[in-house]
């Protein structure tokens, strides 16, 4: 599978997650597959996705938490693996698009092209619930499980590169004031109760 049709099959089972897509192609496949407000796209951040995701995921344990990290960004920040899996946040899922190559910056080879298995990584790191997945049957079974059972999760899907075919918006500040109106407020803050 490439990852553009692995994403656009991943937007078509989303329901109300708060998505986080890693810069360059991963947020381009996101925002082509099915723009929502519920899409945060990062710029400038590589590295940061599953950061983003984990934070996001404690400050809100109503709402389950996707992230779509590529496996050259998450290998910038394997450290996240083990704070992920130190806080533990049952809603949070991290999808890793491993395409063995920095697809973004002209598909140089990542480690995983040679022997870096990133859900050995993961479950090195202390993440129980791993997987890696090579077929479409294959990531809606692993996506299921996640919405089955408490996480955190890390799905390694290994796609093929896919062009991207369009970007989301430059304007960071509207795509993150869109983003916190679509997620809204912790439902603790609406109750009176700390946000």
């Amino acid at each position: 599978m490439n990852r553009l049709d692995a994403t656009r099959q991943l937007v078509r089972a989303l329901t109300d997650e708060a998505v986080i897509a890693s810069l360059g192609h991963p947020a381009y496949d996101l925002f082509a597959a099915g723009d929502r407000p519920e899409n945060f796209y990062t710029w400038g951040s590589m590295g940061v996705a599953s950061s983003i995701g984990l934070g996001l995921a404690l400050a809100r344990p109503d709402r389950r938490v996707l992230v779509l990290d590529g496996d050259g960004s998450l290998l910038m920040n394997l450290g996240s693996l083990a704070t992920i899996a130190s806080c533990r946040p049952p809603n949070l899922t991290l999808l890793v698009w491993d395409n063995r190559q920095y697809g973004t910056t002209g598909g140089q080879a990542t480690a995983t092209a040679h022997a870096t298995d990133l859900a050995a990584v993961a479950r090195g790191a202390g993440l129980a619930s791993t997987a890696t997945v090579g077929s479409a049957d294959e990531l809606d079974r692993a996506m299921d499980a996640t919405r089955r059972a408490p996480g955190p999760h890390v799905i390694v899907a290994r796609v093929d590169e896919s062009a991207p075919t369009t970007k989301p918006p430059l304007d960071c500040v509207f795509l993150k004031q869109r983003f916190m109106a679509a997620i809204g407020a912790p439902e603790s803050a609406t109750r009176g109760g700390p946000a």
